[in-house]
């Protein structure tokens, strides 16, 4: 049962907190300060505010006090301190009293509370108004971005039926690189090789995988390939790709006006991204009718492009295009679509979370061409899970299955000769040679 006491003691220094955020706002709205003073400044006037008040708090409560308010004016309230722990990946608030977070892979509960409804409101407009997106009952879910690249989306009654709800993927600062990946087992050296390979040779690579597999940290990874010669135009919803590059154009759709006009999507930027001269387009995510778009760029010279979608399997991912092909409104036979998924994609490299939180790529497969109204596809590394340890992780090896990919000649010619070592068997050129030539 909740203590009276403890519960008014709670609702004054509830009201103490708005008494001294709305006498600074005044100030600060009175005289403006300039941004790289504004914590400095904030802090004086909460401590002239403070004195003001006479009240003598014990020093533990008054520093909390003074923490809740300097993260609610500088930053994002009850969250800034989640948002500032390294060890956070997500963030997801499920109504004002129930904060959840993410941390190394394992989902757990926190202690931090909003007041209300309305706190938690009040979060989501400080987030998107500045970036000129709007949320209320007609328009009641949002994508955003925080100022660190974090990505946000938020939903509201009616649709969220127990409160207003944000979800936080965390940006990472310190981006995570090939070699790390390899450290943590998400990825062997052979297969790094192998996929380095393949970008700078030029090949169209899809990377499936479900929520929270670590897709657009693998999509970064791959960016990185590219050499820094080539001109680089990324498509994105909310704007969270950082390429390393320099000659690089990042492009983010942008939402409907109030009068639910004017929007322009990521379909609308894949168009005329295809007018900007690109040598390579990476699109964040596909998930609708720029994927046909995505497909007639590759097969008319725009060798090259990345891309990431949503499915567990590689073969689930040629599923999932085909619908997003016929999304686009465009009513292409099933077998020309799949003609042109063949024709368009090389490459689909399945990413995925296991049970024990850790990410891997568990799969590398070559799209090697057509067998009558079929994709045929061939595993060229795959991950073969062998048990369950006592401490719950998962078990299992990273390996090559044996084939050559039919597009070795590619590699080759951008001067990549990768040994039999890379595919694990000295019969791998057999193997190969006995598939024939099936494009």
């Amino acid at each position: 049962m909740n203590n009276p006491a403890l519960s008014a003691r709670q609702a004054d220094l509830n009201k103490l907190k708005d008494y001294l955020i709305s006498t600074i706002s005044r100030e600060l709205e009175a005289n403006p300060p300039p941004i790289e003073e504004r914590r400095k400044v904030i802090y004086q006037h909460l401590q002239d505010a403070y004195q003001n008040t006479r009240l003598q708090l014990p020093t533990t409560i008054r520093d909390q006090i003074f923490r809740d308010i300097l993260d609610d004016l500088l930053g994002f309230g009850p969250l800034q301190p989640l948002l500032e722990d390294p060890d956070i990946s997500e963030i997801m608030v499920n109504g004002p009293k129930f904060v959840y977070i993410e941390r190394r892979g394992k989902i757990q509960k926190t202690n931090i509370t909003f007041e209300d409804d309305e706190a938690v409101l009040r979060l989501i407009e400080k987030i998107v108004l500045p970036l000129g997106r709007r949320i209320d009952a007609d328009t009641p879910t949002v994508d955003a971005r925080l100022p660190d690249g974090s990505r946000v989306n938020a939903i509201i009654p009616p649709c969220a039926i127990d409160g207003p709800t944000i979800t936080i993927r965390k940006f990472q600062k310190d981006k995570l690189t090939i070699q790390q990946l390899i450290n943590l087992g998400s990825i062997t050296q052979n297969m790094a090789d192998f996929i380095r390979a393949c970008v700078i040779s030029r090949l169209n690579i899809i990377i499936s995988g479900g929520t929270g597999s670590g897709k657009t940290t693998l999509l970064n990874i791959l960016s990185s390939f590219i050499p820094a010669d080539e001109r680089i135009i990324t498509i994105e919803d909310a704007a969270e790709l950082k390429l390393q590059q320099e000659h690089v154009v990042r492009l983010e759709t942008k939402p409907p006006n109030a009068e639910g006009r004017n929007a322009v999507t990521v379909r609308d930027l894949v168009r005329n991204a295809l007018r900007m001269r690109p040598d390579r387009i990476v699109v964040g995510e596909c998930r609708g009718g720029e994927a046909l778009d995505m497909l007639q760029a590759m097969n008319t010279g725009h060798d090259g492009s990345l891309t990431t979608l949503h499915a567990n399997t590689p073969r689930d991912a040629l599923s999932r295009l085909e619908t997003m092909v016929l999304m686009s409104g465009m009513d292409l036979p099933v077998r020309v679509i799949r003609e042109q998924i063949a024709s368009a994609i090389d490459l689909i490299i399945q990413q995925a979370r296991m049970r024990d939180g850790t990410r891997k790529v568990i799969s590398i497969s070559e799209v090697s061409g057509m067998e009558g109204d079929t994709i045929v596809m061939t595993e060229i590394f795959k991950f073969e899970q062998t048990g369950i340890s006592s401490e719950g992780k998962v078990l299992g090896e990273l390996k090559p299955t044996g084939i050559r990919p039919l597009f070795t000649p590619r590699l080759e010619a951008a001067g990549f000769k990768l040994g039999p070592e890379v595919f694990g068997a000295n019969l791998s050129g057999m193997i190969s040679g006995s598939r024939g030539n099936r494009r």
